[in-house]
């Protein structure tokens, strides 16, 4: 499946990096919510890079929780975690189906409610379909989404292979006609009673993992806030197109 543009960059074979453990947990299917402070601007495959930064055992550990007590409030409770969170490589790649806004995704009644706990960030970017590669290859990657080199997405298209999700989530098109109407302020964002009825149960457990996933991803933020969890430079479109190397 190819990728639509839905600004006016041209991307053919748009890539992403990531910081881990944030990109092994959303090729394996473990992370369904990539969130960041403006919307995606693209719809479709989407490959996933690790930066260069080698993850801190604490970050991973803060993570795995987080994921784990989210799960296991939809009854999943033997996640199969990466073994190994590789840097500076090509993980494999998502189908990105939409995006919406936080409030939209924290509301939205159609979907698990782990799913929903995801929603930390502005904009979050609903993912699909994980393929991750059978031998992770090490290239260098850029901020911002960009486009793969040709040569790279050669090799990377015959050597990916299908993932299953510990939990398969599909998410509902507000218009089924349009495979492209799940964007910011397409669903209804007020607080629904099962939403409120939900954060007034959560366990001790999961708020403490919240927190703790939270705590991790501000690491990355320089104001406090918790960010998306990829490489980027800033808000400004012309900003994050701009090819700037990471290692």
């Amino acid at each position: 499946m190819g990728s639509r543009n839905r600004g006016d960059v041209n991307y053919r074979n748009p890539c992403l990096t990531m910081h881990q453990p944030w990109a092994s947990l959303l090729v394996y299917g473990i992370k369904r919510i990539e969130g960041r402070s403006w919307p995606a601007p693209i719809t479709g495959r989407l490959w996933i890079h690790a930066a260069s930064k080698i993850p801190e055992p604490e970050t991973i550990k803060a993570m795995e929780d987080f994921y784990r007590e989210i799960y296991a409030v939809n009854g999943v409770t033997d996640l199969k975690f990466p073994e190994h969170y590789p840097v500076s490589r090509l993980l494999g790649c998502v189908e990105v189906v939409g995006c919406v806004t936080c409030d939209e995704l924290v509301n939205w009644d159609q979907i698990p409610e782990g799913v929903r706990l995801e929603g930390q960030t502005k904009f979050c970017w609903l993912c699909e379909q994980p393929q991750k590669l059978i031998v992770p290859f090490e290239m260098r990657g850029f901020q911002g989404v960009y486009n793969l080199e040709r040569k790279i997405y050669e090799a990377a298209i015959r050597g990916i292979s299908p993932v299953v999700p510990p939990l398969p989530v599909k998410f509902p098109l507000p218009n089924p006609r349009d495979p492209f109407s799940l964007k910011p302020r397409s669903l209804a964002s007020s607080p629904s009673s099962s939403s409120t009825s939900e954060v007034n149960n959560r366990s001790e457990n999961l708020v403490a993992a919240i927190a703790g996933a939270r705590a991790a991803a501000t690491q990355f933020s320089k104001n406090g806030n918790p960010p998306s969890n990829t490489v980027e430079v800033g808000d400004d479109s012309r900003t994050r197109n701009r090819y700037r190397r990471v290692q």
